[in-house]
Protein backbone atom coordinates (compact mmCIF):
# COMPACT_ATOMS: atom_id res chain seq x y z
CA UNK A 1 0.00 0.00 0.00
CA UNK A 2 1.10 3.59 -0.51
CA UNK A 3 1.10 4.62 3.05
CA UNK A 4 2.67 8.11 1.62
CA UNK A 5 -0.33 10.09 3.47
CA UNK A 6 -0.14 13.73 3.26
CA UNK A 7 -0.82 16.22 6.55
CA UNK A 8 -3.44 17.79 5.87
CA UNK A 9 -2.97 21.60 5.51
CA UNK A 10 -4.88 22.03 8.63
CA UNK A 11 -1.03 21.82 10.35
CA UNK A 12 0.33 24.56 7.86
CA UNK A 13 -2.94 27.08 7.88
CA UNK A 14 -4.71 26.65 11.50
CA UNK A 15 -3.93 26.81 14.87
CA UNK A 16 -3.68 23.33 16.63
CA UNK A 17 -2.93 21.55 19.75
CA UNK A 18 0.50 19.68 19.40
CA UNK A 19 0.49 18.46 22.70
CA UNK A 20 -0.75 14.90 22.07
CA UNK A 21 -2.47 14.95 25.51
CA UNK A 22 -5.76 12.95 24.64
CA UNK A 23 -7.22 14.49 28.20
CA UNK A 24 -10.92 15.19 27.40
CA UNK A 25 -11.17 19.13 27.41
CA UNK A 26 -11.92 22.90 25.79
CA UNK A 27 -9.49 23.59 23.23
CA UNK A 28 -10.39 26.90 22.30
CA UNK A 29 -9.16 28.55 19.53
CA UNK A 30 -7.57 26.05 17.57
CA UNK A 31 -8.99 23.67 14.71
CA UNK A 32 -7.88 20.24 15.53
CA UNK A 33 -5.45 18.27 18.48
CA UNK A 34 -2.84 15.61 17.72
CA UNK A 35 -4.30 12.63 19.01
CA UNK A 36 -3.05 9.26 18.87
CA UNK A 37 -4.69 5.52 18.06
CA UNK A 38 -5.35 3.42 20.48
CA UNK A 39 -2.62 0.54 18.90
CA UNK A 40 -4.89 -2.36 19.42
CA UNK A 41 -3.06 -5.07 20.22
CA UNK A 42 -5.21 -8.50 18.86
CA UNK A 43 -7.09 -6.97 15.54
CA UNK A 44 -8.62 -8.59 12.77
CA UNK A 45 -9.51 -7.41 9.06
CA UNK A 46 -12.95 -8.33 7.97
CA UNK A 47 -13.03 -6.56 4.72
CA UNK A 48 -11.04 -4.08 2.62
CA UNK A 49 -12.87 -2.30 -0.28
CA UNK A 50 -10.09 -2.96 -2.59
CA UNK A 51 -11.57 -1.33 -5.81
CA UNK A 52 -12.12 1.95 -3.27
CA UNK A 53 -8.64 1.50 -2.05
CA UNK A 54 -7.05 1.77 -5.35
CA UNK A 55 -9.09 4.43 -6.60
CA UNK A 56 -7.69 6.64 -4.46
CA UNK A 57 -4.14 5.68 -4.76
CA UNK A 58 -3.82 3.43 -1.67
CA UNK A 59 -3.45 -0.02 -3.53
CA UNK A 60 -3.58 -3.13 -2.47
CA UNK A 61 -2.16 -5.13 0.75
CA UNK A 62 1.38 -6.23 0.51
CA UNK A 63 2.51 -6.37 4.08
CA UNK A 64 1.86 -6.48 7.88
CA UNK A 65 2.42 -2.83 8.03
CA UNK A 66 -0.42 -2.01 5.84
CA UNK A 67 -2.67 -4.38 7.97
CA UNK A 68 -1.21 -2.62 10.80
CA UNK A 69 -2.52 0.93 9.32
CA UNK A 70 -5.99 -1.02 8.73
CA UNK A 71 -6.91 -2.14 11.73
CA UNK A 72 -5.28 1.07 13.94
CA UNK A 73 -2.86 -1.23 14.81
CA UNK A 74 0.34 0.88 13.99
CA UNK A 75 1.16 3.95 11.99
CA UNK A 76 3.95 4.50 9.92
CA UNK A 77 6.44 7.06 11.73
CA UNK A 78 5.66 10.11 9.11
CA UNK A 79 1.75 9.66 9.76
CA UNK A 80 1.01 12.67 11.96
CA UNK A 81 -2.83 11.61 13.33
CA UNK A 82 -5.18 14.24 14.85
CA UNK A 83 -8.82 15.19 15.95
CA UNK A 84 -10.50 18.22 14.82
CA UNK A 85 -12.84 20.46 16.45
CA UNK A 86 -15.86 21.78 15.48
CA UNK A 87 -19.15 22.87 17.04
CA UNK A 88 -22.70 22.36 16.53
CA UNK A 89 -26.69 22.19 17.25
CA UNK A 90 -28.14 19.25 18.62
CA UNK A 91 -31.65 19.02 18.20
CA UNK A 92 -31.96 22.19 18.37
CA UNK A 93 -30.32 23.51 20.68
CA UNK A 94 -26.63 24.81 20.70
CA UNK A 95 -23.94 22.57 22.36
CA UNK A 96 -20.79 24.40 22.13
CA UNK A 97 -17.60 22.56 21.47
CA UNK A 98 -17.93 18.92 20.13
CA UNK A 99 -15.59 17.67 17.84
CA UNK A 100 -14.20 14.49 16.36
CA UNK A 101 -15.14 11.92 19.58
CA UNK A 102 -14.49 8.76 18.02
CA UNK A 103 -12.54 9.66 14.64
CA UNK A 104 -8.73 10.31 14.17
CA UNK A 105 -7.61 11.69 10.70
CA UNK A 106 -4.61 9.43 8.78
CA UNK A 107 -3.85 12.36 6.63
CA UNK A 108 -4.81 13.03 2.89
CA UNK A 109 -3.89 10.18 -0.25
CA UNK A 110 -3.73 11.70 -3.73
CA UNK A 111 -4.01 9.40 -6.63
CA UNK A 112 -2.40 9.15 -9.97
CA UNK A 113 -4.88 11.59 -11.55
CA UNK A 114 -4.30 14.02 -8.62
CA UNK A 115 -7.35 13.71 -6.70
CA UNK A 116 -7.36 13.75 -3.05
CA UNK A 117 -9.05 12.06 -0.40
CA UNK A 118 -9.30 12.42 3.44
CA UNK A 119 -9.00 9.05 5.45
CA UNK A 120 -9.47 9.09 8.69
CA UNK A 121 -10.31 5.74 11.30
CA UNK A 122 -13.58 5.56 13.38
CA UNK A 123 -13.46 3.43 16.87
CA UNK A 124 -9.48 3.98 17.02
CA UNK A 125 -9.46 5.54 20.74
CA UNK A 126 -10.07 8.86 22.92
CA UNK A 127 -9.60 12.11 21.61
CA UNK A 128 -9.94 15.27 23.37
CA UNK A 129 -13.06 15.50 21.57
CA UNK A 130 -14.85 12.06 22.86
CA UNK A 131 -16.95 14.25 25.60
CA UNK A 132 -16.36 11.37 28.77
CA UNK A 133 -16.63 8.85 26.33
CA UNK A 134 -13.94 5.91 25.39
CA UNK A 135 -13.52 7.24 21.26
CA UNK A 136 -14.09 2.76 20.75
CA UNK A 137 -17.07 1.77 18.29
CA UNK A 138 -18.96 -1.50 18.32
CA UNK A 139 -18.98 -3.86 15.64
CA UNK A 140 -23.13 -3.17 15.14
CA UNK A 141 -22.36 0.68 14.48
CA UNK A 142 -19.55 -0.16 11.99
CA UNK A 143 -21.18 -2.65 10.03
CA UNK A 144 -24.39 -0.50 9.35
CA UNK A 145 -21.64 2.72 8.43
CA UNK A 146 -19.72 0.49 6.23
CA UNK A 147 -22.52 -1.33 4.37
CA UNK A 148 -24.65 1.61 4.26
CA UNK A 149 -22.36 4.29 3.12
CA UNK A 150 -21.55 2.16 0.07
CA UNK A 151 -25.32 1.65 -0.39
CA UNK A 152 -25.74 5.14 -0.63
CA UNK A 153 -23.03 5.38 -2.78
CA UNK A 154 -24.03 2.88 -5.54
CA UNK A 155 -27.72 4.45 -5.09
CA UNK A 156 -26.04 7.73 -6.57
CA UNK A 157 -26.39 10.22 -3.58
CA UNK A 158 -22.81 12.01 -2.56
CA UNK A 159 -21.66 10.45 0.71
CA UNK A 160 -18.72 9.50 2.76
CA UNK A 161 -17.13 6.32 1.80
CA UNK A 162 -16.23 3.24 3.71
CA UNK A 163 -12.28 1.60 3.26
CA UNK A 164 -11.97 -0.47 5.71
CA UNK A 165 -13.60 -2.72 8.50
CA UNK A 166 -12.08 -4.51 11.64
CA UNK A 167 -13.04 -6.69 14.82
CA UNK A 168 -10.92 -4.23 16.84
CA UNK A 169 -10.01 -7.55 19.26
CA UNK A 170 -11.38 -5.65 22.40
CA UNK A 171 -14.82 -5.91 23.94
CA UNK A 172 -16.77 -2.16 24.65
CA UNK A 173 -19.35 -1.33 27.34
CA UNK A 174 -22.28 -0.21 25.38
CA UNK A 175 -26.03 0.87 26.80
CA UNK A 176 -27.70 0.29 23.40
CA UNK A 177 -30.93 1.48 23.96
CA UNK A 178 -30.11 4.54 27.20
CA UNK A 179 -31.92 2.16 29.15
CA UNK A 180 -29.33 1.42 31.49
CA UNK A 181 -29.14 -2.54 30.45
CA UNK A 182 -25.44 -1.36 29.57
CA UNK A 183 -23.75 -4.79 28.49
CA UNK A 184 -20.14 -6.04 26.74
CA UNK A 185 -20.48 -5.67 22.59
CA UNK A 186 -17.52 -6.47 19.96
CA UNK A 187 -15.44 -3.80 19.33
CA UNK A 188 -14.77 -2.56 15.89
CA UNK A 189 -12.62 -0.19 13.83
CA UNK A 190 -13.19 0.89 10.68
CA UNK A 191 -11.55 3.47 7.87
CA UNK A 192 -13.99 5.95 5.98
CA UNK A 193 -12.78 8.35 3.55
CA UNK A 194 -14.31 11.67 2.20
CA UNK A 195 -13.12 14.55 -0.15
CA UNK A 196 -13.59 16.43 2.96
CA UNK A 197 -15.21 15.72 5.95
CA UNK A 198 -15.76 19.80 6.42
CA UNK A 199 -18.79 20.19 8.32
CA UNK A 200 -21.18 23.23 9.34
CA UNK A 201 -20.27 22.69 12.79
CA UNK A 202 -16.29 23.74 11.77
CA UNK A 203 -17.62 27.32 10.84
CA UNK A 204 -19.53 27.77 13.70
CA UNK A 205 -16.96 27.10 16.51
CA UNK A 206 -14.89 29.75 15.07
CA UNK A 207 -18.43 32.12 14.80
CA UNK A 208 -18.94 31.27 17.85
CA UNK A 209 -15.90 32.01 19.43
CA UNK A 210 -15.57 35.45 17.51
CA UNK A 211 -12.58 34.09 15.38
CA UNK A 212 -13.57 35.55 12.47
CA UNK A 213 -9.62 35.56 10.87
CA UNK A 214 -9.36 32.12 11.23
CA UNK A 215 -13.14 31.73 9.81
CA UNK A 216 -12.12 33.59 6.70
CA UNK A 217 -9.03 31.37 6.63
CA UNK A 218 -10.83 27.98 6.78
CA UNK A 219 -13.42 29.43 4.14
CA UNK A 220 -11.29 30.84 1.77
CA UNK A 221 -9.20 27.12 2.16
CA UNK A 222 -13.02 25.73 1.39
CA UNK A 223 -13.17 27.63 -1.90
CA UNK A 224 -10.15 27.03 -3.18
CA UNK A 225 -9.85 23.52 -2.50
CA UNK A 226 -13.53 22.19 -3.27
CA UNK A 227 -15.41 24.75 -5.12
CA UNK A 228 -13.27 25.91 -7.86
CA UNK A 229 -16.36 27.29 -9.70
CA UNK A 230 -16.34 30.22 -7.45
CA UNK A 231 -13.85 33.27 -8.99
CA UNK A 232 -15.53 36.28 -6.87
CA UNK A 233 -14.07 37.80 -4.15
CA UNK A 234 -14.87 39.76 -0.85
CA UNK A 235 -18.11 38.98 0.59
CA UNK A 236 -19.56 38.26 -2.67
CA UNK A 237 -16.95 35.53 -3.04
CA UNK A 238 -18.24 34.18 0.83
CA UNK A 239 -22.18 34.61 -0.40
CA UNK A 240 -21.39 32.51 -3.27
CA UNK A 241 -20.45 29.92 -1.00
CA UNK A 242 -22.62 29.91 0.91
CA UNK A 243 -25.21 30.05 -1.96
CA UNK A 244 -23.32 26.64 -3.33
CA UNK A 245 -23.76 24.69 0.15
CA UNK A 246 -27.31 25.75 0.12
CA UNK A 247 -28.23 24.05 -3.34
CA UNK A 248 -26.21 20.56 -2.54
CA UNK A 249 -27.81 20.54 0.46
CA UNK A 250 -31.10 20.42 -1.41
CA UNK A 251 -29.99 17.81 -3.93
CA UNK A 252 -28.95 15.88 -1.40
CA UNK A 253 -32.30 15.96 0.74
CA UNK A 254 -34.15 15.25 -2.55
CA UNK A 255 -32.33 12.51 -3.36
CA UNK A 256 -32.66 11.09 0.14
CA UNK A 257 -36.31 11.52 -0.42
CA UNK A 258 -36.16 9.39 -3.37
CA UNK A 259 -34.71 6.47 -2.31
CA UNK A 260 -36.62 6.92 1.37
CA UNK A 261 -33.31 7.66 3.36
CA UNK A 262 -34.07 8.59 6.78
CA UNK A 263 -30.76 10.34 8.31
CA UNK A 264 -32.29 10.08 12.26
CA UNK A 265 -29.70 12.67 13.11
CA UNK A 266 -29.54 15.83 11.24
CA UNK A 267 -27.56 18.11 14.01
CA UNK A 268 -25.44 21.00 12.49
CA UNK A 269 -22.18 19.05 13.20
CA UNK A 270 -23.42 16.33 11.03
CA UNK A 271 -23.82 17.86 7.78
CA UNK A 272 -21.37 18.17 5.46
CA UNK A 273 -20.76 21.27 3.72
CA UNK A 274 -19.99 19.56 0.05
CA UNK A 275 -22.71 18.27 0.25
CA UNK A 276 -22.22 14.58 1.57
CA UNK A 277 -24.61 12.12 3.44
CA UNK A 278 -22.31 12.04 6.35
CA UNK A 279 -22.26 10.33 10.07
CA UNK A 280 -24.19 7.33 9.75
CA UNK A 281 -25.78 6.62 13.31
CA UNK A 282 -29.60 5.19 13.96
CA UNK A 283 -30.61 5.78 10.02
CA UNK A 284 -32.91 3.94 8.11
CA UNK A 285 -34.53 3.32 4.89
CA UNK A 286 -38.34 3.59 4.51
CA UNK A 287 -40.07 -0.03 4.60
CA UNK A 288 -43.83 1.30 4.99
CA UNK A 289 -43.78 4.92 3.55
CA UNK A 290 -44.55 7.26 6.47
CA UNK A 291 -43.39 11.10 6.76
CA UNK A 292 -43.41 11.13 10.17
CA UNK A 293 -40.70 7.88 10.52
CA UNK A 294 -37.85 8.40 12.84
CA UNK A 295 -35.80 5.72 13.26
CA UNK A 296 -33.90 7.44 16.04
CA UNK A 297 -35.44 6.49 20.13
CA UNK A 298 -33.51 9.86 21.08
CA UNK A 299 -35.77 11.41 18.65
CA UNK A 300 -38.91 10.87 20.16
CA UNK A 301 -41.41 12.05 21.04
CA UNK A 302 -40.78 15.12 18.93
CA UNK A 303 -39.51 13.69 15.63
CA UNK A 304 -37.63 16.45 14.82
CA UNK A 305 -35.75 14.40 12.08
CA UNK A 306 -38.53 12.20 10.94
CA UNK A 307 -38.16 11.57 7.20
CA UNK A 308 -40.78 14.17 6.46
CA UNK A 309 -38.97 16.86 7.98
CA UNK A 310 -35.78 16.53 6.54
CA UNK A 311 -35.79 19.26 3.94
CA UNK A 312 -36.84 21.60 6.61
CA UNK A 313 -34.22 20.57 9.13
CA UNK A 314 -31.77 21.01 6.65
CA UNK A 315 -32.46 24.59 6.08
CA UNK A 316 -33.24 25.34 9.55
CA UNK A 317 -29.81 23.90 9.69
CA UNK A 318 -28.41 26.16 6.77
CA UNK A 319 -29.92 29.34 9.22
CA UNK A 320 -27.72 28.35 11.90
CA UNK A 321 -24.46 28.41 8.89
CA UNK A 322 -25.46 31.28 7.94
CA UNK A 323 -25.58 33.01 11.19
CA UNK A 324 -21.33 31.79 11.27
CA UNK A 325 -20.85 33.08 7.72
CA UNK A 326 -22.48 36.50 8.57
CA UNK A 327 -19.13 38.06 9.92
CA UNK A 328 -17.57 37.03 5.98
CA UNK A 329 -21.02 38.28 4.24
CA UNK A 330 -22.23 41.14 6.18
CA UNK A 331 -25.65 40.87 4.26
CA UNK A 332 -28.51 40.01 5.84
CA UNK A 333 -30.37 40.39 2.38
CA UNK A 334 -28.43 37.93 0.73
CA UNK A 335 -28.31 35.76 3.09
CA UNK A 336 -32.10 35.49 3.40
CA UNK A 337 -32.59 35.65 -0.23
CA UNK A 338 -30.14 32.02 -0.44
CA UNK A 339 -32.50 30.66 2.60
CA UNK A 340 -35.62 31.39 1.06
CA UNK A 341 -34.57 30.27 -2.05
CA UNK A 342 -34.01 26.87 -0.84
CA UNK A 343 -37.68 26.38 -0.57
CA UNK A 344 -38.19 26.98 -3.77
CA UNK A 345 -34.85 24.80 -5.56
CA UNK A 346 -35.62 21.73 -3.32
CA UNK A 347 -39.40 21.88 -4.19
CA UNK A 348 -39.14 22.50 -7.94
CA UNK A 349 -36.27 19.59 -7.64
CA UNK A 350 -38.21 17.32 -5.81
CA UNK A 351 -41.07 17.31 -8.28
CA UNK A 352 -38.73 16.79 -10.81
CA UNK A 353 -37.98 14.04 -8.56
CA UNK A 354 -41.34 12.34 -8.14
CA UNK A 355 -42.03 12.80 -11.61
CA UNK A 356 -39.00 10.35 -13.08
CA UNK A 357 -39.89 7.58 -9.52
CA UNK A 358 -43.92 7.42 -11.94
CA UNK A 359 -42.34 7.68 -15.47
CA UNK A 360 -43.24 10.85 -15.84
CA UNK A 361 -40.87 12.42 -18.23
CA UNK A 362 -41.92 16.38 -17.09
CA UNK A 363 -43.96 17.88 -14.67
CA UNK A 364 -47.31 19.24 -15.67
CA UNK A 365 -49.63 21.88 -13.87
CA UNK A 366 -51.44 19.56 -11.73
CA UNK A 367 -48.84 16.98 -10.94
CA UNK A 368 -47.87 18.41 -7.54
CA UNK A 369 -51.51 17.21 -6.05
CA UNK A 370 -51.16 13.96 -7.74
CA UNK A 371 -47.96 13.16 -5.97
CA UNK A 372 -49.84 14.65 -2.66
CA UNK A 373 -52.57 12.26 -3.33
CA UNK A 374 -50.09 9.72 -3.96
CA UNK A 375 -48.47 10.44 -0.17
CA UNK A 376 -51.52 9.93 1.19
CA UNK A 377 -52.36 6.90 -0.53
CA UNK A 378 -48.98 5.30 0.99
CA UNK A 379 -49.32 6.27 4.02
CA UNK A 380 -52.70 5.32 4.69
CA UNK A 381 -52.25 2.44 3.29
CA UNK A 382 -48.88 1.48 5.05
CA UNK A 383 -47.56 0.59 1.78
CA UNK A 384 -43.67 -0.73 1.33
CA UNK A 385 -42.00 2.45 -0.19
CA UNK A 386 -39.80 0.73 -2.63
CA UNK A 387 -41.73 -2.72 -3.74
CA UNK A 388 -44.78 -0.54 -4.32
CA UNK A 389 -42.71 1.35 -7.51
CA UNK A 390 -40.94 -2.35 -8.12
CA UNK A 391 -44.24 -3.29 -8.79
CA UNK A 392 -45.65 -0.27 -10.67
CA UNK A 393 -42.65 -0.54 -13.12
CA UNK A 394 -44.28 -4.20 -13.93
CA UNK A 395 -47.90 -3.09 -13.95
CA UNK A 396 -50.08 -3.72 -17.10
CA UNK A 397 -53.50 -3.12 -18.46
CA UNK A 398 -54.39 -6.92 -17.83
CA UNK A 399 -53.00 -6.84 -14.08
CA UNK A 400 -55.41 -8.17 -11.37
CA UNK A 401 -54.26 -5.05 -8.80
CA UNK A 402 -54.91 -7.67 -5.64
CA UNK A 403 -52.73 -9.42 -6.68
CA UNK A 404 -50.08 -7.62 -8.62
CA UNK A 405 -49.45 -5.58 -5.65
CA UNK A 406 -50.28 -7.75 -2.72
CA UNK A 407 -46.67 -7.97 -1.37
CA UNK A 408 -46.47 -4.14 -1.29
CA UNK A 409 -49.05 -3.86 1.94
CA UNK A 410 -48.34 -4.71 5.51
CA UNK A 411 -51.35 -4.97 6.90
CA UNK A 412 -54.93 -6.62 4.62
CA UNK A 413 -56.81 -3.80 3.00
CA UNK A 414 -60.86 -3.84 3.05
CA UNK A 415 -62.98 -3.69 0.29
CA UNK A 416 -63.30 0.36 0.71
CA UNK A 417 -59.26 0.71 0.67
CA UNK A 418 -59.00 -1.61 -2.48
CA UNK A 419 -61.38 0.83 -4.19
CA UNK A 420 -58.88 3.89 -3.14
CA UNK A 421 -56.16 2.23 -4.33
CA UNK A 422 -57.60 1.11 -7.72
CA UNK A 423 -58.89 4.75 -7.84
CA UNK A 424 -55.75 5.95 -7.71
CA UNK A 425 -54.45 3.68 -10.33
CA UNK A 426 -56.82 4.99 -12.75
CA UNK A 427 -55.80 7.94 -12.23
CA UNK A 428 -51.66 7.35 -12.35
CA UNK A 429 -52.49 5.29 -15.92
CA UNK A 430 -54.30 8.39 -16.97
CA UNK A 431 -51.98 11.21 -16.10
CA UNK A 432 -49.26 8.49 -17.87
CA UNK A 433 -51.40 8.64 -21.07
CA UNK A 434 -50.11 12.23 -21.05
CA UNK A 435 -46.54 11.97 -21.56
CA UNK A 436 -45.10 12.63 -24.52
CA UNK A 437 -42.89 9.69 -24.71
CA UNK A 438 -43.28 6.00 -25.24
CA UNK A 439 -44.01 3.51 -22.85
CA UNK A 440 -40.47 1.59 -23.17
CA UNK A 441 -38.81 5.34 -22.55
CA UNK A 442 -41.21 6.03 -19.43
CA UNK A 443 -40.41 2.52 -18.20
CA UNK A 444 -36.51 3.07 -18.56
CA UNK A 445 -36.81 6.70 -16.64
CA UNK A 446 -38.77 4.52 -13.59
CA UNK A 447 -36.27 1.72 -13.67
CA UNK A 448 -32.65 4.16 -13.44
CA UNK A 449 -34.77 6.90 -10.52
CA UNK A 450 -36.17 3.39 -8.46
CA UNK A 451 -33.79 1.17 -6.66
CA UNK A 452 -34.31 -2.37 -6.51
CA UNK A 453 -32.56 -3.15 -3.74
CA UNK A 454 -32.11 -1.58 -0.27
CA UNK A 455 -30.34 -2.52 2.47
CA UNK A 456 -32.94 -2.35 5.05
CA UNK A 457 -32.48 -2.42 8.86
CA UNK A 458 -33.47 -6.11 9.25
CA UNK A 459 -31.09 -7.46 6.87
CA UNK A 460 -28.16 -5.40 8.64
CA UNK A 461 -29.49 -6.71 12.06
CA UNK A 462 -29.17 -10.33 10.43
CA UNK A 463 -26.10 -9.69 9.13
CA UNK A 464 -24.54 -8.45 12.33
CA UNK A 465 -25.85 -10.92 14.18
CA UNK A 466 -23.92 -13.77 11.72
CA UNK A 467 -20.69 -11.52 11.98
CA UNK A 468 -20.56 -11.94 15.76
CA UNK A 469 -20.96 -15.53 14.96
CA UNK A 470 -18.11 -15.48 13.08
CA UNK A 471 -20.00 -15.62 9.51
CA UNK A 472 -19.44 -13.65 6.24
CA UNK A 473 -22.23 -15.14 4.05
CA UNK A 474 -24.58 -12.17 4.48
CA UNK A 475 -22.07 -9.73 4.44
CA UNK A 476 -20.91 -10.70 1.33
CA UNK A 477 -24.57 -11.08 -0.45
CA UNK A 478 -24.97 -7.65 0.76
CA UNK A 479 -22.23 -6.34 -0.48
CA UNK A 480 -22.99 -7.53 -3.63
CA UNK A 481 -26.64 -6.22 -3.49
CA UNK A 482 -25.71 -3.03 -2.92
CA UNK A 483 -23.07 -2.36 -5.88
CA UNK A 484 -26.31 -3.15 -7.90
CA UNK A 485 -29.12 -1.46 -6.16
CA UNK A 486 -31.26 -0.52 -9.57
CA UNK A 487 -31.10 -4.26 -10.52
CA UNK A 488 -32.51 -7.97 -8.60
CA UNK A 489 -29.52 -9.72 -7.96
CA UNK A 490 -30.52 -11.38 -4.98
CA UNK A 491 -34.60 -11.89 -4.93
CA UNK A 492 -35.13 -12.49 -1.54
CA UNK A 493 -33.79 -9.19 -0.18
CA UNK A 494 -36.95 -7.92 -2.45
CA UNK A 495 -39.61 -8.74 0.38
CA UNK A 496 -41.19 -6.21 3.01
CA UNK A 497 -39.62 -6.06 6.70
CA UNK A 498 -40.75 -9.65 8.15
CA UNK A 499 -43.63 -9.18 10.87
CA UNK A 500 -40.68 -10.88 13.49
CA UNK A 501 -38.90 -7.89 13.22
CA UNK A 502 -41.58 -4.89 13.68
CA UNK A 503 -40.94 -3.91 17.07
CA UNK A 504 -37.58 -5.42 17.48
CA UNK A 505 -34.88 -3.05 18.40
CA UNK A 506 -32.05 -2.30 15.49
CA UNK A 507 -34.87 -3.21 13.05
CA UNK A 508 -37.21 -0.57 13.49
CA UNK A 509 -36.37 1.73 16.42
CA UNK A 510 -32.05 2.42 17.25
CA UNK A 511 -30.40 4.70 19.41
CA UNK A 512 -27.15 6.97 18.94
CA UNK A 513 -25.01 4.53 20.81
CA UNK A 514 -22.29 2.81 18.71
Amino acid sequence: MNLNLITQPYFRLFPGDFSGNPLQRQTPKVLFATTEIAGFENPELIVLNEKLSQEIGLGKLENEADFAFLNAAAVPENMKTYATAYAGHQFGNWAGQLGDGRAIYAGEIQNTNGKKTEIQWKGAGATPYSRHADGRAVLRSSVREYLMSEAIHHLGIPTTRALSLSFSGEDVMRDMMYDGNADYEKGAVMLRTAESFLRFGHFELLSAQGETETLQKLTDFAIENYFPEITSEGPEKYAEFFNNISERTADLMVEWYRVGFVHGVMNTDNMSVLGLTIDYGPFSFLDEYSLNFTPNTTDLPGRRYAFGKQAKIAQWNLWQLANALFPLIKDEKILEKILNDFTEIFWTKHDKMMAAKFGFEAVLENDGEFFTKAQEILEDLKIDYTLFFKQLENLDEKSDLKIHFSEVFYEVLSDEQLLKFAEFILNYRDRLSKNAITGPESLAIMKKTNPKFILRNYLLFECIAELNEGKKDLFRKLSTALENPYEEIYPEFSKKRPAIYNDQSGCSTLSCSS
